[in-house]
Formats: structure tokens, sequence, C-alpha cells
């Protein structure tokens, strides 16, 4: 039986997130010296990436650490939020989409992602993710981020998958590198082109054996 899956990160592969500098520009609108928004919020990010606090909580720290009022608070995280989703990088989506026309419901598809809180809804009404995968795994959700192995391990296990079958994609060395000590396949994600090629290699049947 084909046993075959490519997980996929979704920052700097599905999504093309450059950074805009919205906190700096919220510094300058605050005058607030350079790097203010981090040094007070770092906390924060760090623990909305593993589920540590929920969305009202992260409004609630931003509110009290910039002393912002409901209004700005609103606007301070639509443009972190702008910022987070970025584009979609339509061709390797797309890829990915007609994967399953070719290959067929034997192929597990999947996305694992260092994120933060609120990001499945926003990312499934701006992308629908949840239509393009099979499995996603969130690190807010699952409370751990790559490259721990039990990130991937926890995806393999939501696929039901051995991690000698599954293709990992991410576009940090430490993320991939991490993936393939854990016994996965990796690919670091440079460019569309030579992503679309090792995924299309790790999906080609494979070939029979000569018949004597």
């Amino acid at each position: 039986m084909d046993s075959r899956c490519v997980i996929l990160d979704i920052g700097g592969v599905l999504e093309i997130a450059p950074r805009a500098g919205w906190h700096q520009s919220w510094e300058q609108r605050l005058g607030l010296p350079p790097g203010t928004v981090n040094r007070r919020l770092g906390e924060v990010w760090r623990a909305g990436r593993i589920g540590e606090i929920d969305e009202p909580g992260v409004r609630a720290r931003v509110s009290a650490e910039l002393a912002l009022d409901e209004a700005a608070v609103d606007a301070f995280m639509t443009d972190l939020w702008t910022e987070y989703l970025g584009t979609a990088n339509e061709e390797l989506i797309a890829c990915v989409r007609g994967l399953r026309g070719r290959c067929g419901p034997s192929l597990g598809l999947g996305i694992l992602s260092n994120s933060f809180a609120g990001a499945r809804e926003r990312e499934e009404a701006a992308y629908g993710f949840g239509a393009l995968v099979d499995r996603i795994v969130y690190s807010h959700e699952i409370g751990v981020l790559k490259p721990d192995p039990r990130a991937y391990e926890a995806v393999c296990a939501a696929m039901g998958a051995r991690p000698q079958d599954c293709l990992f994609v991410d576009d940090l060395p430490e993320n991939v590198e991490a993936a393939r000590k854990f016994g996965m396949l990796g690919h670091l994600h440079e460019d569309n082109a030579r992503t679309i090629a090792r995924i299309t290699a790790h999906v080609a049947p494979a070939p029979e054996a000569p018949r004597p």
C-alpha cells in the first residue's frame, strides 16, 4: 500500500510574508524607542506561539504594555495579522492541490507550522488550507515549536504516517535538519521550481521490479 506523505510549513513556504516592519511603524506612531514593542511583548509572542495565551489574552497584554485603547488595539492586531498572513504562494499551493488529483487519496498531505494564537481561523479564512491538506498541526495547539522533535512526532501521528515515508518542506535549515534527524525526508524551500521538483520526485510511483 502506498504510504507516501508530503508535509509543508506555512510561513515562507505556502505563504509569502516579507517583513514590512509593522511594529517599527507602531513605535514611531507611539513615540517609543526602536525595539520597544518586541521588548515589552516578547513574552506574549512566545506564549502565543505555544498556546499559553489565547487571543483575548494577547489583546489585553498589548493594551496594557503599550497603553492602547480598544480601537488602537484593533488597529495594532490588524497590522500584526496582515504581516503574519502575507500573500498566498499560488504556484506552490496549486502544485499541492494538483497532487490529490494525480496521486489519489492514498497520498497524505499535511501542514506543520510554528504559529500563533488565532492563526488557524485566519489562515483558513484567507487561504482555505483545511481543504488543501488532510491535517494541520499548529504549534500553538500542541504546545511545541519546531525544531523540537515532538513537533515532527505530532504531525506524523496526526497523519498516521511513518517518518521515513514523509517529505517535510520548510524554509528554515534548522527545521529541515531536525526533521531529518527524526527520520523524515527533508527539503529546504528556496524557490518554487526546486521544491515542486522535489515533491514531484517524492510522489512519483516507484518503478516496478523487472520481470524475470
